[in-house]
């Protein structure tokens, strides 16, 4: 296995390479991978598997009778899919998990992975992290959805994004095409948003990456 994406993941940060593969050789995990529109989570399936992507990205997608769906979440490699549904009180995955293009995934039952929290506290630390950053994730998401208006959700985005790092200088999530999809909008809508913030001297728009001009004035977006 290569060791290179698990090193620079946040749930194995600051763990040496060797320590790293002692700790994984002691527990059980298996290696699957996915083709392109491959479903690894069903809805309301049992939660009995933590899933850290090693290579591709999976959408974390919700369904309704009605056909409409929600885009909950993009996940790369170096992130984990499931860790809060497994160890819920329901224990089910609350939505589809499906790999938007081809995934290798390393999975931990949910036995294993107490294992290997018990074997390793730093490794115990970084999962708890991430379970919290992923709640605060989830709360802001749910936020930007309340949001009707196109440029109203972007304006949210970028100043969520500008708080947390403290820069007025913001890099788009992977493309303007993979932003749309987490903002659950089109491509082409955003695209004409972003243009007009940018001809009203709110922010610059030069892709991979957006400027923040006005604070005040893209606050008061979200007002409107």
């Amino acid at each position: 296995m290569d060791y290179t994406i698990l090193e620079k993941s946040a749930l194995f940060s600051g763990i040496p390479t060797k320590e790293l593969c002692d700790d994984l050789d002691a527990v059980p995990h298996h290696i699957q991978r996915y083709d392109k529109g491959e479903t690894v989570f069903h809805l309301m399936e049992d939660a009995n598997r933590i899933g850290f992507i090693l290579e591709g990205i999976v959408q974390v997608q919700k369904l309704f009778p009605n056909g409409s769906q929600i885009n909950v979440s993009v996940r790369r490699a170096g992130e984990l899919i499931g860790p809060a549904a497994v160890f819920s009180k329901s224990q089910k995955y609350p939505c589809d998990v499906v790999a938007l293009e081809s995934a290798t995934i390393l999975f931990f039952q949910r036995e294993d992975i107490l294992l290997l929290l018990q074997k390793d506290l730093r490794i115990m630390k970084n999962f708890m992290t991430e379970l919290a950053t992923a709640s605060f994730m989830l709360q802001q998401r749910l936020e930007l959805l309340s949001y009707n208006g196109i440029a109203q959700k972007a304006a949210f985005y970028l100043l969520i994004q500008a708080r947390q790092s403290g820069k007025n200088v913001i890099r788009i999530p992977g493309s303007v095409s993979n932003w749309a999809m987490i903002m659950n909008v089109s491509r082409s809508s955003l695209h004409r948003e972003l243009k007009k913030l940018e001809a009203d001297g709110l922010i610059s728009y030069a892709p991979p990456v957006i400027e923040i001009l006005d604070f005040d004035a893209l606050q008061n977006v979200l007002s409107k």
